[in-house]
């Protein structure tokens, strides 16, 4: 081995260019701002849960869609934080549409649960399963994943605390 670290240049595809080109303007336009809290989520357990059985195996809601779910009713509660910068004005926005980063092979992506102020638990579920296989398949259309009001990355099942 001659201790050199060869390179082979990546062609992304037009979801990774998107992708790419969206996060970048984000961190460069966009104030951002990071908060931190732990929160106990005992009770949401039990409850979840409880849901699940009920539900006899026809679904199986997860901690994410209760995280859709409340952040949707928090951007209603709070209109100014479901709003967007847009050149000359503040855009707000009347429904919650949630993004919600998936990880793929080909990378994160983040689809989007329209009107999830407008979906119960078991709906907005639903509409995660569909879309985290379209995902995964690379069959995401650019609406389905471009222009959410708000974005959730959840990674606590992995562990990760802040």
């Amino acid at each position: 081995s001659s201790g050199i670290n060869a390179e082979w240049p990546l062609r992304p595809g037009n979801m990774r260019k998107a992708i790419a080109k969206r996060l970048t303007s984000s961190k460069q336009e966009i104030p951002h701002y990071y908060l931190t809290i732990e929160v106990v989520l005992d009770d949401l357990l039990s409850v979840r849960s409880q849901l699940n059985k009920e539900g006899a195996g026809n679904f199986k809601l997860s901690v994410t869609d209760f995280l859709i779910k409340a952040s949707s009713k928090a951007l209603l509660d709070v209109p100014a934080a479901n709003s967007q910068w847009a050149d000359t004005c503040i855009k707000q926005f009347h429904n919650a549409d949630i993004s919600v980063a998936v990880a793929t092979d080909n990378g994160l992506i983040t689809p989007i649960v329209f009107t999830a102020n407008n979906k119960g638990l078991k709906q907005i579920n639903s509409d995660m399963s569909e879309l985290k296989s379209k995902a995964a398949e690379g069959k995401l259309k650019p609406h389905e994943f471009q222009g959410g009001t708000f974005t959730i990355s959840n990674l606590g099942m992995m562990g990760i605390q802040h």
